[in-house]
């Protein structure tokens, strides 16, 4: 079959290769002569660093040692800004920073160096609360603590709220920080070469986030670095930004040792050292009408940065923009702030600040929904976006969206009504200790980056055609789980005509594919896709109008399309598509105002809880799930339906499992025996339904990733709140919280 590939199931092509065991993944790959680095870090959030010892008893001429005066270029992590240090120096910001790097010939020797390297700290105040560093009791970065602040909103709120004919309903929601708990540990392997540069391979998602960072710390020109995806154990965020510091840290020693260096952490240091979510607190007040309509919104979302700025200004813009939700408002007030702790830095996960802002906005909703003594559903429903009106920065919604359908469909599926009130019933009548509830989410979740971030990223893909008949896809788009290299393959394959055993797509390496922006924001399938639908056009337009093959938009003869290659490489050289990113027409992006077009695409979807609580011990059994969303068209439904499936569980992770347990700053719980994730045993049945997209069958792909981060915690704490009875409004709720916060304080 020729075409027809976009919308099928087809298997995904890496898949044999993963559950066989026959992958490689970056510490399976030996090089000849290749030493071990490891890092010594602090064990203080925040210090002078007064000198470095480095103990008796060890052959430290065998060791390639390398401090923050050993660097070849400016000492600095190259992102956003440069606030952040490659290696101490002077001062230390968090717990686990690094300070000095080792390399040796015997991995087991490496590890004794570490051992044998002693700090000498003086302690200094260190702030690891929001409301102290919003104070500036201890200020550890800039001048007041303030990495990144955002106002947006339209409307008189503060009339709004006066109005004594309105009711008003106040909450506050916090939400805790989350460990990624990709399968594999990040690490890396590089080698330097003063003719060739540097050369590193490893776990990662964006392979330009680390030739930036290593052309900055280098300074040699862009050809000098080579960055190379190794087949990579998951990401989910954790592995966007934090590979630059590890890939920088390898190149560094094997510039000093001389050899090619593997730097691999293990699951503890891991743990400890990167990047995890923004934990957020998020403030309330909601003005409406006694009908249920909502009339002012007024929402004060903070996020803890930690103690550099990484990522934290365009995760709180994700939020900030996401925090009002798909609701329509005549008067919102968004404030949002990123302030800047003693914590390690957070970073990238899954959703991007959406989560954060989403699960406030939607237990909110509950409470409203309760104060006016409505069904939440109705509540929602009454208040849902519809075509011609704008979100609370201003976008207009011009599609034809059909959120209300949206919603019917969760209820019908999850039979809300029926079961609502068979729980409620259930639950007057029992004397037993379990407790039935139902919960749910409505929202949104913007496809591909914030603003004019796509522009501004520029992005470009190719497409190579060789003389064989096969077509190559060059692009840095990384497969890190979610089945980039057949989606990519079932888009060119139906775009050009071909089969897809016709389409290969290459592995990222920045010495041969392009800049096809990072593989982040749910824009893989979306915004890189559609480039190399287009590079496929233009590949077949080449060789119609090159006399090689007919006009015409159908399935091509293979055989025909060989011969046509063959000829035009012989009379013109290589033949490539390419295509660079173009704006939709009429998007425009205020970054001063924060207002205006900030997505190209939304995603929507309900999704609803159904739970069982025991008072006894308060834990809580999650018995179903459904999830549906409009995501427009579909590219492979199985593939699609996995990454739903796998955001919902790490969600229902987030919201009654995962905590980060912090002492002093430092994560005490670093390890899988104490960092508890949930398991298929903890998994409910996850009833995944796709709606027709809105604009019709050819409507293009929106990105599908993070949207499932987003519903889940919500939709279950309203599931546990209207089990029990308890007033539950920050995650993650494990039972001796909820035991808390049962009425009567415990069972």
């Amino acid at each position: 079959m020729a075409d027809g590939f976009v919308g099928r199931s087809v298997p995904r092509r890496e898949g044999h290769d993963k559950v066989t065991g026959a992958t490689s993944y970056v510490d399976d790959v030996v090089l000849p002569g290749m030493w071990h680095g490891v890092t010594v870090r602090s064990n203080v959030a925040r210090a002078k660093l007064l000198g470095i010892e480095f103990g008796a008893g060890i052959p430290w001429h065998e060791f390639a040692i390398v401090t923050a005066a050993d660097l070849p270029g400016p000492n600095v992590v190259k992102l956003i800004d440069v606030d952040q240090p490659l290696l101490a120096h002077g001062e230390i910001h968090h717990a686990d920073e690094p300070v000095v790097l080792l390399a040796h010939p015997d991995r087991a020797m490496a590890e004794r160096g570490r051992a044998a390297v002693t700090l000498r700290l003086e302690p200094l105040p260190a702030v690891f609360d929001l409301d102290a560093a919003l104070r500036g009791d201890v200020i550890v970065w800039g001048k007041d603590n303030l990495f990144r602040e955002y106002l947006t909103g339209h409307g008189d709120v503060d009339a709004a709220l006066a109005d004594p004919d309105l009711v008003v309903v106040e909450g506050t929601y916090e939400t805790g920080a989350q460990e990624q708990m990709y399968i594999e540990p990040q690490g890396m392997i590089a080698e330097y070469d003063d003719a060739t540069g540097v050369c590193v391979q490893g776990s990662l998602q964006c392979p330009y986030y680390v030739h930036a960072a290593l052309v900055a710390l280098f300074e040699l020109p862009p050809e000098k670095i080579r960055v190379i995806q190794t087949a990579t154990g998951g990401g989910f965020g954790g592995k966007e930004e934090y590979p630059s510091v590890i890939a920088a840290h390898a190149a560094v020693l094997a510039r000093k040792a001389g050899r090619p260096v593997k730097l691999i952490y293990d699951r503890v240091e891991d743990v400890r050292a990167t990047t995890k979510r923004h934990p957020s607190r998020t403030r309330h007040r909601t003005a409406v009408r006694r009908d249920g309509t909502l009339v002012a919104m007024d929402i004060d979302f903070v996020i803890d940065g930690g103690a550099y700025l990484t990522l934290s200004p365009v995760v709180l813009s994700r939020g900030a923009i996401h925090a009002a939700g798909p609701y329509r408002c005549e008067h919102v007030r968004v404030r949002a702030r990123a302030v800047a702790t003693s914590h390690p830095p957070h970073g990238a996960f899954r959703g991007f600040g959406a989560p954060q802002s989403v699960f406030a906005l939607e237990r909110q909703l509950d409470r409203v929904a309760d104060a006016l003594g409505m069904d939440p559903a109705a509540l929602r429903r009454k208040n849902l976006l519809r075509q011609g009106e704008r979100t609370a920065v201003g976008q207009l919604i011009d599609e034809p969206i059909a959120l209300e359908a949206v919603l019917d469909r969760a209820l019908a599926s999850s039979r809300w009504h029926e079961r609502r009130a068979a729980h409620e019933a259930f639950n007057r009548s029992t004397d037993g200790p379990l407790r039935r509830g139902i919960g749910l989410a409505t929202f949104m979740h913007g496809a591909g980056f914030t603003g004019a971030g796509e522009v501004h990223l520029a992005s470009v893909a190719h497409l190579e055609a060789h003389v064989d008949g096969t077509l190559e896809v060059l692009a840095a788009s990384t497969e890190i789980g979610q089945g980039t290299t057949t989606i990519f393959a079932q888009i060119v394959a139906d775009a050009i005509g071909l089969p897809m055993e016709r389409v290969r797509v290459a592995r990222p390496d920045t010495a041969a594919v392009p800049n096809s922006g990072p593989t982040v924001a749910s824009r893989t399938t979306m915004v890189v896709g559609n480039l190399l639908r287009r590079a496929a056009l233009e590949i077949r337009a080449k060789l119609v109008a090159g006399g090689g093959l007919p006009a015409g938009d159908g399935a091509l003869d293979p055989a025909a399309f060989t011969r046509a290659v063959a000829a035009f490489v012989e009379r013109h050289g290589r033949l490539r598509g390419e295509a660079r990113y173009q704006p939709p027409e009429g998007l425009a992006w205020d970054e001063k105002a924060f207002r205006g077009d900030a997505y190209a695409a939304y995603a929507w979807a309900a999704y609803v809880a159904d739970v069982t609580v025991d008072l006894r011990t308060a834990e809580v059994r999650i018995e179903d799930f459904v999830a549906v969303q409009e995501v427009g068209r579909v590219v492979n439904p199985v593939l699609a339906a996995g990454q739903i499936e796998g955001g919902v569980a790490q969600a229902i992770g987030w919201a009654i499992y995962e905590r980060v347990v912090w002492k002093d700053g430092r994560v005490a719980n670093p390890q899988m025996t104490n960092y508890i994730i949930p398991t298929s045993v903890d998994t409910p049945p996850i009833r995944v339904e796709f709606m027709a997209p809105f604009l019709g069958d050819d409507a293009p792909s929106k990105g599908i990733g993070e949207l499932p981060m987003d519903g889940p915690a919500p939709a279950i704490l309203a599931a546990i709140a209207h089990a029990s009875g308890a007033d539950v409004t920050a995650i993650p709720l494990l039972p001796e919280q909820l035991m808390l916060a049962l009425p009567g304080g415990q069972a």
